[in-house]
């Protein structure tokens, strides 16, 4: 089972933190979740993992600050620089050596983005891997609620007018009876054409538990953000970026434009999935995890060899030199 654990921040605010793992694992494995949603939206992929590889990975998955069990965000700190910034935080707390592979759901991409650009030698020194689920570089470039664009603007007008007014109630969450009210809502926004009722009820209960000043204040932030210059910086990482064809919120172009800026990144295409990959396409998911885990862990045995190489031609040995690992693109999910 996950181990409780808070991480408190230079401004104070203490984060729920759950850890799988030793300490000793030679590599750690962070999951970032989405915007109104909590660290639970990825307990699928933290079974699978933990069951694949042992104390061999440590895995970590935290509630951002106003949402879940994490301590409150305000107006001024629901932003995704805050977010960058709470990250770097975690990971210097919870994961403070070893190589990371981080993996962000959504808003959780765009943490993981913001803090690339705002801690790009931290980002360097720390991160071998990268998984993009349902996400986006663009803020809300391409979102068209899978609707006519007519239609699609009305629709986005609405949505920021009502986060301005959420912004301004502070700690307040939503009642039972809205939540209640709107579930359908969050099934047509959120999933494709399946949905498990238990995966529709753990959502509800992570929109439940995320304030109104977050669910709010956290809009201007994710609709104003531009991060492919940035991605095109990380040059050749193992990354992975999956999406739905029926996702909403984040549709297939947004990752497009991720594997476009990125060409080392493996694109899956989710038919039928909507925006709750981790919980509608978890085996897709998964397996995309491990395929950047695995190539993470393969390229240090390499590095390693490569030690051993070096070291034996120096005493008069001859050693058949490694091959680097290539990147690949991945094909739609079955």
């Amino acid at each position: 089972m996950p181990e409780p654990a808070a991480v408190r921040l230079t401004d104070g605010v203490r984060l729920h933190v759950d850890v799988s793992g030793p300490d000793t694992a030679p590599l750690t494995v962070l999951l970032l979740h989405g915007w109104t949603l909590d660290g639970r939206t990825w307990h699928r992929q933290v079974a699978a993992l933990r069951e694949r590889y042992g104390d061999t990975v440590r895995v970590v998955r935290y509630d951002a600050r106003g949402h879940g069990r994490s301590g409150p965000a305000t107006l001024r700190s629901a932003t995704l620089a805050q977010l960058g910034d709470d990250l770097a935080e975690v990971l210097a707390q919870v994961a403070p050596t070893g190589p990371v592979v981080l993996a962000g759901h959504s808003m959780g991409g765009m943490t993981v983005m913001e803090y690339a650009h705002r801690h790009p030698a931290d980002f360097a020194r720390r991160v071998a891997g990268v998984v993009f689920v349902a996400t986006t570089a663009e803020g809300h470039t391409h979102t068209g609620y899978g609707v006519p664009a007519p239609l699609a603007r009305v629709i986005r007008i609405a949505e920021t007018t009502c986060a301005g007014l959420l912004a301004r109630c502070g700690g307040w969450h939503a009642p039972a009876p809205l939540l209640h009210a709107i579930r359908p809502t969050l099934r047509w926004l959120l999933f494709g054409d399946g949905c498990d009722s238990a995966d529709i009820r753990l959502t509800t209960s992570a929109v439940a538990r995320a304030s109104l000043v977050s669910i709010g204040g956290f809009r201007p932030s994710i609709g104003a953000q531009r991060r492919l210059e940035t991605l095109a910086t990380l040059g050749d990482l193992p990354v992975a970026a999956l999406v739905g064809d029926r996702d909403r919120l984040t549709p297939p172009p947004c990752t497009v434009s991720i594997s476009e800026a990125l060409p080392s990144a493996a694109l899956t295409v989710c038919p039928g999935a909507g925006h709750m990959l981790m919980l509608e396409r978890p085996e897709e998911v998964t397996a995309a995890l491990c395929t950047v885990v695995d190539r993470v862990r393969q390229a240090r045995r390499i590095t390693r060899k490569s030690t051993a190489t070096a070291r034996s031609r120096r005493s008069g040995a001859l050693l058949e030199q490694p091959r680097p690992v290539g990147a690949r693109r991945g094909a739609p999910c079955p």
